[in-house]
């Protein structure tokens, strides 16, 4: 079959989800997909409105089916769709439903083979069983640790004679890709649905699709190690604390001059207020691209200053964090270095000597090691664990794209609430009977 594109409408909102399908079926033929995320929070519904407003259009329910197949099937089909999915990890007995009852209702039936042991070999038994299609799925939740579906793809589309559809991060880039791979479906969400234009992002993708050629975009793609240093200087801290559950922001340290930003990985000093020994033989120790982050306690007398921040310049550091106070702010400022502190205090302490360098860090409630990944900017500070620093990254590139759909939205006259549909999504708190007293 000729390669075709399928819309992931992986919302939450009905009404969102229809606004990017009106938008992006304007830029060509594409399959429209009732995303997992849309069917649970809209049921099937979802894909009822979009069978009424897109008639010719091919409709998938993304219902990743584990069980009761026969009716999930029926109920998916009745709604509209014309091909409805099941996990692949699901027991033999339940594809087969899946597939018979597709049968009598003409939906097709495609198997999601998303963290199957051995998606090749499951491939070959759901299509001796008489699946439509196979679809290769890298989860989002392993994408943003550095996944992707294109090595599994190659494997599983020599394999088999029926389509198969490719799913993960997909973008304009690795959309031809995924069609060398051997990919008859490419599915693209966040590509589509983030971008501020879904008309224009899905013609980007078609064309590519078409011609083989990919289109450089700096959205809609994930980052490794190598790039983390990039990612981090191009997302906000907020959007870096919203990745990381609004955790890992150190609380009262901001910048000594607005407008600079820090990004660099952690290396630690320990000392007492007003010991600025430890803080200074640090920076000769610190490797270029460092920041150093000094805890003193949050207390003055000042550990740093002018000279300080000039032997950084000089060593190539890329900011200085100071739980505690600093001098010479005037100074600072005119060097353009990115400095942090609690507290200014104009007088010095003396260098005794006493703490430590390279061990792990508690400030307030945020623990530190050497080489986690320090960013401050005019919010403050945030600290991301090395451990997780990719994970941490790539959330964070996607909480940017979903934002920037965001923004355009309310440019054309909504609101934050109405884009969001925040009063139909207050917690709902059932009444609780409290417990009795027990003696």
């Amino acid at each position: 079959m000729k390669p075709v594109l399928q819309l992931a409408l992986d919302f939450v909102n009905l009404s969102q989800a229809l606004r990017a399908a009106r938008e992006a079926t304007q830029a060509g033929e594409i399959w429209l997909e009732a995303g997992t995320p849309l069917i649970k929070s809209e049921g099937v519904e979802a894909v009822r409105k979009l069978r009424a407003e897109f008639p010719s259009h091919t409709i998938v329910a993304d219902m990743k089916i584990m069980d009761a197949g026969r009716v999930e099937v029926e109920i998916a089909a009745k709604a509209g769709a014309n091909i409805v999915a099941v996990l692949g990890a699901a027991s033999d007995s339940t594809i087969a439903d899946c597939i018979e009852a597709g049968s009598h209702y003409g939906a097709q039936v495609m198997v999601d083979l998303a963290e199957v042991g051995d998606p090749v070999e499951r491939a070959q038994q759901v299509e001796r069983m008489g699946a439509h299609l196979v679809g290769v799925h890298c989860p989002i939740d392993v994408q943003m640790v550095g996944g992707t579906p294109l090595e599994t793809l190659k494997a599983v589309a020599a394999a088999v004679s029926i389509p198969v559809a490719v799913a993960g991060g997909i973008n304009s880039e690795t959309a031809p890709e995924a069609i060398a791979a051997g990919a008859s479906v490419v599915i693209v969400g966040g590509a589509i649905n983030k971008a501020p234009d879904a008309k224009a992002a899905t013609a980007t993708i078609l064309r590519a699709m078409e011609t083989g050629e990919a289109a450089a975009t700096t959205l809609y793609k994930r980052v490794g190690v190598e790039g983390l240093r990039e990612v981090f200087a191009r997302c906000a801290t907020a959007d870096i604390a919203t990745a990381m559950h609004h955790e890992g922001h150190l609380l009262n340290i901001m910048p000594v001059q607005p407008g600079l930003k820090v990004v660099g990985t952690a290396f630690t000093v320990w000392t007492y207020p007003g010991d600025w020994h430890r803080p200074v033989t640090a920076i000769d120790q610190a490797a270029p691209g460092d920041v150093l982050v000094i805890d003193v306690r949050g207390e003055p007398p000042a550990v740093w200053g002018e000279q300080a921040t000039m032997s950084c310049i000089q060593r190539g550091l890329a900011g200085v964090v100071i739980h505690g106070a600093l001098r010479d702010v005037e100074e600072i400022r005119r060097l353009k270095f990115p400095a942090f502190c609690t507290s200014t205090c104009p007088s010095a302490g003396q260098p005794k000597g006493v703490g430590m360098i390279g061990v792990p860090l508690k400030i307030g409630e945020t623990h530190i090691k050497p080489g986690d990944w320090i960013i401050g900017d005019d919010d403050g500070l945030v600290v991301v664990p090395q451990e997780r620093a990719v994970e941490i990254a790539n959330r964070a590139l996607s909480t940017v794209e979903r934002e920037d759909r965001e923004i355009a939205e309310i440019q054309k006259g909504s609101t934050l609430a109405e884009v969001g549909e925040l009063r139909r999504w207050e917690q709902q708190r059932g009444q609780r009977t409290p417990p009795e007293a027990t003696e």
